[in-house]
């Protein structure tokens, strides 16, 4: 954790700095602007920490007020500094072309302001755009086809949610809008893959009062994604079983199908829950069931492949902000959607259904995900 937030106040430092020199060498403000406008930034640097502490005290207005603030802002820099460096690389190609060619291509070279208004602006337009997308909540369907599946059921309908974050930013009214999606889905199990709180939990009864107007006839079942240890798995642990939900911890259930879930890695280093050998953990359900197995992060053990027939994971959002998409999919190589991972196991990777951080999506859409499990009797699992 140390680790992490290391590195993402050094990049996000280095962010500001590298607007701040953008917006010098375009506008050539004095002192005192350059003074202010750095102050700014220094505020909106440490903005994530100035959140966490008014959330702790209970400060929940002013919290909201920042986390608004801090995370749009967050995204706006980080799409300002995207196009911005695509811009500055391509002035660096020219001015490279130029030399070599010894042809003089300062007609088509972007000047300072051109490189500092043109990725600004189209930062703010992706910006506004982001986050209406965000608020557009799809539905994804996937079928699959099982001779694990009870005969006398014939289909059996799991509806997965992810990575929700509910807390300062998504609330009651984002909340309504993907519960609304869950039951016209009518779902006969209802899984929730990890990230469903973020930050503190309190003064959220009637968030879980939402959650419970779900009871599928086989059952609710949640796994802990990293935010569940980050705002204290004691608190969120108790609102997802308020919430009506069965919470997984390395162990697994058996009725209709199998339904298995781990922890998410980051409350073993931490020191709050322990590891689980997955092979060990899914080799002790019965073998003649569909077996579901529920992970956060969409890795999959080697070891565990032909112990179950489908894991749902989350965690990544496919990038939540194109271009970050590019730099995740280098870690997690299925990024959204069905794979098939060998020994006739699958993946799904919902994109999530709320947010983290900017209350802005781009190019990756939420999702409340659908997965209809069909018996066929000559089905190859």
């Amino acid at each position: 954790m140390t680790l992490f937030l290391s590195v993402f106040f050094l990049l996000y430092s280095l962010m500001h700095l590298y607007a701040f020199f953008k917006a010098r060498a375009a506008i050539s403000f004095g002192p005192g602007a350059g003074l202010l406008l750095a102050l700014f930034m220094a505020t909106m640097i440490v903005a994530p920490l100035i959140v966490r502490m008014l959330e702790r005290a209970e400060l929940e207005t002013p919290a909201r007020a920042a986390a608004y603030m801090g995370y749009t802002w967050l995204g706006v820099l980080f799409l300002f500094s995207s196009y911005s460096l695509a811009i500055d690389l391509y002035r660096v190609a020219l001015h490279a072309v130029g030399s070599f060619s010894h042809k003089d291509l300062a007609s088509v070279i972007p000047s300072a302001r051109t490189a500092f208004f043109l990725p600004l602006t189209l930062s703010v337009f992706t910006s506004v755009y982001g986050y209406f997308e965000a608020l557009n909540i799809r539905t994804e369907h996937v079928e699959i086809r099982s001779s694990k599946v009870p005969a006398a059921i014939g289909r059996l309908r799991i509806v997965q949610i992810s990575d929700v974050h509910l807390g300062l930013i998504i609330r009651q009214t984002r909340l309504r809008r993907i519960m609304a999606q869950v039951k016209a889905a009518d779902p006969d199990i209802f899984v929730a893959t990890g990230d469903l709180v973020d930050g503190d939990v309190y003064e959220m009864d009637g968030l879980s009062d939402l959650l419970r107007e779900v009871n599928p006839r086989f059952g609710k079942y949640a796994v802990t994604g990293n935010h569940e240890f980050f705002a204290g798995i004691g608190q969120a642990a108790r609102f997802i079983e308020k919430s009506g939900f069965t919470l997984l911890r390395g162990e697994g259930v058996n009725g209709i199908i199998n339904i298995a879930g781990v922890d998410d890695p980051v409350g073993e280093r931490l020191g709050l829950s322990k590891e689980v050998d997955e092979k060990v953990l899914l080799s002790g359900l019965p073998p003649d069931r569909f077996t579901l197995f529920l992970k956060h992060r969409p890795l999959v053990d080697p070891k565990a492949t032909g112990l179950f027939d489908l894991q749902l994971s989350g965690h990544v959002h496919k990038g939540q902000i194109f271009p970050f998409t590019i730099l995740t999919w280098l870690y997690y190589p299925v990024l959204s959607g069905y794979a098939d991972v060998g020994n006739r196991s699958s993946l799904y990777v919902s994109r999530g259904t709320g947010t983290w951080g900017p209350p802005i999506r781009f190019l990756a859409p939420p999702e409340v995900t659908i997965i209809d499990l069909t018996y066929a009797a000559s089905a190859s699992n």
